[in-house]
């Protein structure tokens, strides 16, 4: 036997309710169309649901058993109706984002932090990559953004590139450094010291090529190269080596480890970290919190780095 679930759950109003006309005021129906539904759910069951002369309404053990039942489909359909607007509203879902792993790691994954404590029901799928293969997974399905530093003109005409955060690299070394204390520094101060270099496939590998060639070297010694972003750091840290980095990343990392810029100016990267997604696709509705979400995060970050240099620059 199929009953009908939505006379159930009028059912478990109006026991709740205590009556007809309190649970059709409840339910926002007319109490002639609660009844109609009463009395088709009882021709169903072939059974009575109320006893009869009772005031108030008084269930039969049944119409008890079946009120109960009705209340959890009410409670069910509440949740799924929950569920659903939280989608809608980008509360809740699933992201697949991809980056460039040194920006991912250095400065995103805390805002990734950030936004799920606010928002816990989203859960966001991380990997990593650089230009050639994150366009390719945003054009397959795979990757609902990318977040990546492009020049305007590397952007793909198939793809909407929102910037979040101008190109600044900085020369980064432990806390302490020997150079740190030195007013003005020589390339012969520089030549003795070995550099830490990211991997070969990487952005930030031809940043650290051009910088060295601006203060005079076509080649440079490497004492360590090809590690991930913690590595990179703890080689750093641990050594009196050098490396070129974002000073996003420097400028997060010194909360918890000793790190410092060399007052040295390079060559910034004409390119932008920014936004990357594919035209034409629908998207899921917790992308464009997050996309806003990391907008005004930047926003912030780079607010806080220019104070930074603004007060480095007294301090000089």
């Amino acid at each position: 036997m199929k009953l009908d679930s939505e006379h159930l759950e009028i059912l478990a109003v109006i026991v709740e309710k205590g009556g007809l006309t309190e649970g059709a005021d409840a339910l926002g129906k007319s109490q002639p169309s609660v009844s109609r539904s009463m009395a088709l759910l009882e021709k169903r069951i072939n059974a009575p649901l109320f006893e009869p002369g009772r005031r108030p309404l008084r269930p039969t053990e049944l119409g008890q058993r079946l009120a109960r039942l009705g209340a959890q489909i009410r409670t069910a359909n509440q949740e799924a109706s929950l569920l659903v607007r939280r989608f809608q509203q980008g509360h809740a879902g699933r992201l697949r984002v991809g980056g460039s792993p040194t920006f991912m790691d250095g400065v995103v994954s805390t805002m990734i932090a950030d936004f799920q404590s606010r928002h816990d029901d989203v859960q966001i799928e991380q990997s990593y990559g650089y230009m050639d293969l994150l366009s390719s997974e945003l054009r397959n399905g795979a990757l609902d953004c990318a977040i990546l530093p492009l020049h305007a003109s590397q952007v793909p005409p198939d793809m909407t590139f929102v910037p979040l955060l101008p190109g600044n690299n900085v020369i980064a070394c432990r806390a302490g450094h020997p150079l740190t204390r030195r007013k003005g520094i020589t390339l012969a101060d520089i030549d003795t010291f070995t550099w830490i270099a990211p991997p070969a496939d990487s952005p930030l590998f031809r940043d650290l090529q051009r910088a060295v060639k601006a203060i005079g070297r076509d080649d440079f010694r490497v004492s360590f190269s090809g590690g991930t972003l913690a590595s990179i750091l703890s080689v750093l840290v641990g050594s009196d080596a050098l490396t070129v980095l974002p000073y996003s990343v420097v400028f997060l990392a010194r909360r918890t480890m000793a790190l410092d810029v060399l007052p040295l100016r390079i060559e910034h990267p004409d390119r932008q970290l920014g936004l990357m997604t594919m035209d034409g696709q629908q998207q899921p509705a917790a992308l464009k919190r997050f996309s806003g979400f990391l907008t005004a995060e930047f926003h912030r970050l780079r607010n806080l780095m220019d104070h930074e240099l603004q007060m480095a620059r007294r301090r000089g």
